[in-house]
């Protein structure tokens, strides 16, 4: 009998506590946040690692906060409560400060940032310079890319709600979009995509890229996609790169056959899968 006060006082100190959690979130809204850490709530609340713990996890369960990774979480207002998660822009920064990793925005990400959008990418594609599992939070789901040296990235600054965020130029998005391929779905979306990327490609900001990456097999394959959906204006100067290099033969599909269709003397490319641009 004597331990029903004490279940009692718990229950107020729990209620108590989230109550303290929730005005603090919605204070974080206030000031136009959307995202904090655990140890952020712990010393704002001033209260034990556990009873804060408890306090987010039951907010987490009403549908106030989202946690893509254990200690950081995201506050979804009420606009965004039925996907159950803001979109990854207003949190990618914050999330990746959060990780302590470099990363850009790319792939179909960028390129539909940069109007390409072919079809409506399913999945917000980050490349980062460490290796990150995916994560699904209510309808989004984050993909990242490894790339070991971020520091041949190309990037540009694109002002999100919550500040900004770096995004792959177009250049160095079609040439992500070759070098990560299985991102994009298969070689046939590829060229889909570079073919609306192309308007807002520069043939010199091409050459750079080649220059400062120099991985020529990428070089040889996206200066062939560039020339089969017709942008030849484009791909010269890669072609004098090439030409000069004299890199070796690679397969269009390296994971495709070993067989080659037809062999692209112009780019030394191994054609082991027809490619079919989608209207």
């Amino acid at each position: 009998m004597g331990t029903w006060p004490n279940i009692a006082v718990n229950a107020m100190i729990c209620k108590e506590m989230e109550i303290k959690a929730r005005a603090y979130v919605e204070g974080l809204l206030g000031r136009g946040r959307h995202t904090f850490t655990r140890a952020e709530a712990r010393a704002s609340l001033k209260s034990s690692p556990v009873a804060v713990y408890h306090s987010l996890r039951r907010l987490r369960k009403n549908g106030w906060l989202a946690m893509p990774r254990s200690g950081f979480y995201l506050i979804v207002d009420p606009e965004h409560r039925k996907m159950g998660v803001l979109p990854p822009t207003s949190w990618i920064d914050d999330l990746m400060r959060f990780h302590g990793v470099e990363y850009y925005v790319g792939l179909l990400s960028a390129a539909a940032i940069h109007g390409a959008a072919h079809q409506s990418p399913q999945e917000f594609q980050v490349v980062a310079g460490a290796v990150l599992r995916s994560l699904t939070v209510g309808r989004a789901r984050i993909r990242f890319f490894f790339r070991r040296r971020m520091e041949l990235a190309v990037t540009e600054p694109v002002k999100t709600a919550s500040g900004h965020m770096p995004v792959s130029t177009p250049e160095m998005t079609a040439y992500d979009l070759v070098r990560y391929r299985k991102g994009a779905g298969s070689l046939d979306h590829v060229a889909a995509v570079l073919a609306e990327l192309a308007e807002r490609l520069d043939s010199g900001r091409l050459i750079a890229v080649a220059k400062r990456g120099e991985e020529w097999p990428v070089v040889q394959r996206l200066g062939y996609l560039l020339d089969r959906i017709g942008h030849p204006g484009l791909s010269g100067g890669l072609a004098r790169l090439v030409r000069a290099r004299k890199p070796g033969a690679v397969r269009l599909d390296p994971r495709g056959s070993g067989a080659a269709l037809t062999h692209n003397a112009k780019w030394n490319v191994r054609v082991n899968t027809a490619i079919e641009v989608e209207p």
